[in-house]
């Protein structure tokens, strides 16, 4: 019933599962003995980090954010608001953002410059998708899994209107499902 919605399938299922399996390697890695926060970044996050997190094999602390700068629509507003803050003290650990996509960029500048001023230990950013074109501001992922071009996506956690986030691949959304 929602693939009617969907113009083309960008990122199939198991592409992603391959790409977080690479992920959750690199993270191991790197981060063995550290101890990590993984924060996921409410609510597109969920997919990608409970998929990420089974090929993470070293101790890890999750928690997560509710931060909104899109407010039902399907450009960023600009403004972020932060609904829900982490649960714990950040100060001298480190600190890894899990988000489905960076498209203009200030939600994750604000809450990566949020967390330095909170003196974690480090802040890295982990995400699925990076959507350079859409950028407003200066920041680069740490980790990205897939660049996409400047098209409306959905699925695995991304959304329109709190909708389609429940397919299992990233999709383009028909321009006609938004534009009315």
């Amino acid at each position: 019933m929602l693939e009617q919605d969907i113009k083309k399938i960008l990122i199939s299922h198991d592409e992603i599962v391959a790409a977080a399996q690479k992920l959750g390697a690199q993270l191991t890695a790197e981060y063995a003995d550290k101890n990590p926060i993984l924060i996921g970044v409410l609510k597109g996050s969920v997919p990608f980090m409970a998929e990420l997190i089974k090929y993470i094999d070293t101790h890890i602390d999750l928690d997560f954010m509710v931060v909104s700068s899109y407010h039902g629509g399907t450009a960023s507003s600009g403004v972020i608001n932060i609904k829900q803050d982490v649960g714990q003290d950040v100060a001298g650990r480190h600190v890894i953002f899990i988000e489905d996509i960076i498209d203009t960029g200030q939600t994750l500048k604000n809450l990566r410059d949020l967390f330095k001023e909170r003196n974690a230990a480090s802040v890295k950013i982990a995400t699925l998708l990076d959507k350079p074109e859409g950028r407003v501001v200066e920041i680069d992922a740490d980790y990205t899994c897939f660049n996409i071009p400047n098209e409306f996506v959905v699925g695995y956690g991304l959304d329109y209107d709190e909708h389609y986030r429940n397919l299992p691949y990233i999709g383009v959304l028909k321009e006609e499902v938004y534009s009315n």
